[in-house]
Parts: structure tokens; C-alpha cells; sequence
């Protein structure tokens, strides 16, 4: 386990100081647009590690590093107040590891809402669409475990769907032939509640919609972490009492890849034109792919 880090925030101003959000590229995004909604009185800095996304293939520790990495950068460069876990594969992952790195900063991670679909679910079958590495974590499984009791959950790891949004393909055949593949299963099951167990994944909720039909219901974590990051700065009084910005001007966007690129992707998700910035984390592709092969 890493050392404890020593980077803390300013005493003072506390409050006004930015939201940090990360993830492996464009999924957190969607949970951005929902902490937005819920807290238009704050700053955002968003970091999208595209470089050496997809997390879900790779090692428990390199995910847990990343996640360190994307984390210290926010802290460092940015004197982040809060940090928002935007990756379901990083939050199962290396959530412990990120409290214990970094004790002063308060983290929200995305948690699937296995309880939610557990309560919603009529025919008792329930799809969890997620990363391969979030499906294999201990944590995911005790979740189904606890809340999950007289209900068949049907765990699809959906990796070629990550690369469809951060491709920016986010409907066409390519996308609804994959959706067929990873979902028919377990909706000819019986399966009334898909659960986006991947912050990629309300990306393309048009394209699973028209896949699942009107009579399945699907949902995702994103405005629950939303509600958890209000009540987390709330207990700390940490919650910025100033005038609600325009959506369009309270993030900062940075990513670890092409910022051209992602800019042109993260406008499409956004709803807005995105300007983004390169940042240079701890680990480079080169040397996370390294890590990967120890």
C-alpha cells in the first residue's frame, strides 16, 4: 500500500476551492453533468486519463496507481477539496487505497445500484452491465450479497462498449450490434432492470434503450453521487455559497491523451463546446502498460 501523502489543501477558503472528478477518459462525464445539476454554485476540475484508458483489463494495482496518480494531480495542481471517483472500475478498485493515501481529502465514490434495481425489479432478474474488473471485485459481489437476496443478477462484463463512447460512437449499428450481444441474454431471461455499472455507459442510454425496450427500466448512480458529494461537503461546510454558474463555465477540462480529441468527444457528451488541456500525471501509458505486464 502507498505512503500516506503529505499534499493538503490551503486552510483557508476552504469552500471555494474546486470539485476534483476523474476517470479512465469520457464516462465521468456523466456523472459530471449530474453533480452539476446538484451543485451549480461549484468549480469542477475534470480529469479524463484517455492515455491509458480502458482500467476495466487491467491489474487490481495498476488501477489502484492510476487512481493514486489521477488523484495526487488533482491535489497538487489544482488544491481540490473533494474528489469525485467518476470510474466504477477505479472506485470498487482502489477506493480504500485512496483514503489512506490521502487522509485529509474527503473521496465520493460511484457505487452500482444494485439495491436500487433489487427493490425495482418485477420479474426478479436483473442485468449488471459493467468492466470486467468491477464484475470480479469482492466489493461488487458482497453488494449483490447483501441487497440482492431472491433476485438472479445476471454480471455481463461489456468491454468493447467503453471503447464505443470513447471512439464517440454513441448509436449505429456497431454500437446495437454489441448491445445485442452483451444484453439479449439475460433480458430473454426475464430481465425487467438494467443497471449501469459503468460510468461509460449513460453515454449510449439512447442505444440500450432502443436494445432493452420500453418495459425494461435502466439505471445508473449518477445523480446519487450527486446527492452524496452535496452531503459529504455539507458536513464539512465545504459547500461553495456563491452564485450558481453557467454549466459552460465552471469546469476545467485536462486529459492525459490528445486534448483536441477529447474536446471534440466530451462537447458531444456535454451538450456544450468543451475546451480541454493536456496534463501529465505520474504514470504514462508507457509505464502504466509496464506495470500491467509485472
Amino acid at each position: 500500500m502507498s505512503e500516506k501523502n503529505s499534499i493538503t489543501l490551503p486552510p483557508s477558503n476552504l469552500s471555494q476551492a474546486p470539485i476534483g472528478v476523474f476517470d479512465s477518459g469520457f464516462g465521468g462525464l456523466t456523472v459530471l453533468k449530474d453533480l452539476q445539476r446538484e451543485l451549480p454554485q461549484e468549480q469542477f476540475i475534470y480529469f479524463g486519463d484517455d492515455a491509458n484508458c480502458p482500467y476495466g483489463p487491467r491489474l487490481e494495482e495498476e488501477v489502484r496507481q492510476l487512481a493514486i496518480a489521477a488523484s495526487a494531480w488533482l491535489i497538487a495542481e489544482h488544491q481540490v477539496k473533494l474528489i469525485v471517483v467518476a470510474c466504477n472500475t477505479a472506485s470498487v478498485t482502489a477506493r480504500n487505497a485512496l483514503r489512506e493515501t490521502f487522509p485529509d481529502i474527503p473521496f465520493v465514490v460511484v457505487v452500482p445500484a444494485v439495491k436500487v434495481a433489487a427493490t425495482l425489479t418485477q420479474t426478479k432478474v436483473v442485468t449488471l452491465a459493467a468492466t470486467a474488473r468491477a464484475i470480479q471485485d469482492r466489493f461488487t459481489n458482497q453488494l449483490i450479497s447483501d441487497f440482492g437476496a431472491g433476485v438472479t443478477f445476471h454480471s455481463v462484463a461489456c468491454p468493447d462498449l467503453v471503447t464505443l463512447v470513447e471512439a464517440g460512437k454513441f448509436s449505429g449499428l456497431e454500437t446495437e450490434t454489441a448491445l445485442e450481444t452483451y444484453l439479449r441474454p439475460s433480458l430473454n431471461a426475464g430481465s425487467d432492470v438494467i443497471v449501469l455499472g459503468c460510468t461509460h455507459f449513460p453515454a449510449i442510454r439512447s442505444a440500450i434503450e432502443k436494445i432493452a425496450g420500453p418495459h425494461t427500466q435502466i439505471i445508473d448512480s449518477g445523480a446519487a453521487v450527486a446527492r452524496q458529494t452535496r452531503a459529504v461537503l455539507s458536513q464539512r461546510s465545504l459547500l461553495n455559497d456563491g452564485p450558481s454558474l453557467p454549466k459552460e463555465h465552471n469546469v476545467d477540462y485536462w486529459t492525459s491523451g490528445d486534448p483536441v480529441r477529447f474536446a471534440h468527444i466530451a462537447s458531444q457528451i456535454m451538450d456544450y463546446s468543451v475546451t480541454a488541456r493536456h496534463a501529465e500525471t505520474q504514470f504514462s501509458q508507457s509505464e502504466s502498460t509496464e506495470i500491467q505486464a509485472l
